[in-house]
């Protein structure tokens, strides 16, 4: 479970909890992705890729968009 940023900032940056959930999933899917091509089994410094996301999200790097 994500503890930081709070859950609930991170839905009023993206616009509900449910849009949350998507934009999170989809972007931690692609970090996984992108490690797994460069031949890594993990995201380095072990993180999560959830918490990865939900930081993207929390620093204004990441946005919803309407597609």
């Amino acid at each position: 479970m994500i503890q930081e940023p709070p859950i609930d900032i991170l839905a009023e940056k993206i616009g509900s909890k449910y849009a949350l959930c998507v934009v999170a999933s989809k972007r931690a899917r692609q970090l996984l992705e992108q490690a797994q091509n460069q031949g890594l089994t993990e995201l380095p410094d072990n993180k999560k890729p959830l918490s990865v996301a939900a930081q993207e999200i929390y620093d204004g790097k990441l946005i919803a968009s309407e597609d």
